[in-house]
């Protein structure tokens, strides 16, 4: 693997020879060519010729695809620099094949000023993927009073949320989706009842009670889905919910949706991938929020974003130390790491037939883009070359030594996974080449 920083990489022109062109956005999928020159797409096509000086790469059918966001990642930095830092964190995504993270605003301190947002977009310049950084719906996230949303929007902010801690005061949540209209930023929403989620530390159910731990039931997010919809509706405004993982909020989605309400909606890898179960005997690295939950739940999400009630996968990226994890477990923070496991992940829901590569393209790719209102998503000419290649079939084991990521704090350490990114271009920059 080699890893280069964007201020260290040279912009050059490529011809990426004998892929698979998936670019949803534009109705392509074909075997061809695209050829990168001055940071830009310059032709998509068959038996193009490489320029003078124009680096080869002949891929032998790989998947070429639009460069893949990460709309819900959390970086630590400025605070927490021992779990993860921008350069850290923006590396780990080259190597999952991400051109780009949004960054959400739970650092130390909170990212709710112009001041915060300055700092985490010069931390990025030198990093190995574009930042997107999400401010702050209300000061410091203790939700008051709500943050300073032309200030943001000027220094930088793609998005608003309090992430990690959901706006319990419905009259501040109506407040900042009417405001952060006004400012052409979109509310996240973290949707969580508090008062039936606190103090626990999984699903709610049978596991829960023969382990001894108090659970999170169901509603706890399902009944603050519905109120976040119930705003937006009301208001008029945009609202896209966070990391989905009951079937219940899949349903209300939908019927959100149905009735012309203005909502898009993320889930995690995990949340297809694994259910409570994992947790086997206490095992703290499948402890996040939400929870995992039951088969009945996975399966509704695999639907979900088969049928397009879910518009992206957003990898809820949450690195902590072993301070924080390898405790007990209803003490353990909450979270793990998934930069470098999303793709491998999704592309299982290929493999198992829920859905086509192209409609895995718009979730990792071009959705993400057109719910942030950010560039990318698309290999049309002319745009920024930002472009991921995919071996759908290269097996690897994602050990110890494989993280790239300052953390570990992974339930998918030591399996099997099968299909990587072997190349992440940024800005027509490579930052990451693994085995091409």
């Amino acid at each position: 693997m080699t890893f280069t920083p964007l201020d260290a990489a040279h912009r050059q022109s490529l011809l990426l020879a004998g892929g698979r062109i998936i670019d949803p956005v534009n109705g392509v999928d074909m075997a061809g060519d695209l050829l990168v020159a001055d940071g830009r797409i310059h032709a998509v096509g068959t038996q193009l010729a490489a320029p003078a000086g124009a680096a080869r790469i002949d891929l032998g059918g790989k998947w070429i695809v639009p460069g893949l966001i990460d709309m819900h990642v959390h970086l630590r930095e400025p605070g927490e620099e021992y779990k993860e830092t921008v350069a850290s964190g923006t590396k780990a995504a080259a190597a999952g094949g991400f051109t780009a993270v949004a960054a959400m605003p739970n650092t130390k301190p909170v990212n709710d000023n112009q001041s915060v947002t300055a700092l985490i977009l010069a931390k990025a310049a030198a990093g190995y993927a574009r930042v997107y950084p999400v401010g702050a719906i209300s000061q410091g996230s203790r939700g008051e009073n709500l943050a300073e949303y032309g200030e943001m929007r000027r220094a930088g902010v793609v998005a608003l949320s309090d992430d990690g801690r959901p706006v319990t005061d419905s009259q501040l949540m109506r407040r900042a989706l009417e405001y952060a209209g006004n400012h052409n930023l979109l509310v996240i929403a973290h949707s969580e009842e508090l008062a039936l989620s606190r103090h626990g530390a999984m699903n709610e159910g049978f596991l829960a009670t023969r382990l001894g731990l108090i659970g999170i039931p169901r509603v706890a997010e399902e009944i603050a889905v519905y109120r976040d919809l119930a705003l937006a509706e009301y208001t008029g405004r945009p609202i896209h919910i966070a990391h989905v993982s009951t079937s219940e909020s899949v349903s209300l989605i939908r019927r959100a949706k149905a009735k012309g309400c203005r909502v898009t909606a993320e889930t995690a890898p995990h949340y297809f991938s694994l259910t409570e179960d994992a947790i086997g005997l206490y095992d703290s690295r499948a402890k996040m929020n939400p929870p995992l939950r039951a088969v009945a739940d996975l399966t509704a999400i695999k639907e979900g974003l088969r049928d397009g009630t879910l518009d992206a996968i957003a990898t809820d990226h949450a690195p902590h130390s072993e301070l924080e994890k390898d405790v007990e477990f209803d003490l353990a923070a909450n979270g793990i790491i998934g930069l470098e496991t999303a793709l491998s992940l999704s592309l299982a829901l290929v493999r198992e037939g829920v859905i086509a590569p192209g409609r895995l393209v718009e979730l990792l790719s071009a959705n993400p883009a057109r719910i942030l209102g950010v560039a990318g998503g698309s290999l049309a000419v002319g745009s920024a070359a930002d472009v991921t290649v995919i071996d759908p079939d290269r097996e690897f084991v994602y050990g110890l030594d494989q993280v790239v990521s300052k953390s570990k704090n992974s339930p998918f350490l030591d399996r099997r996974l099968t299909g990587k990114a072997v190349l992440t271009v940024v800005d027509g920059r490579i930052t990451y080449r693994d085995g091409i």
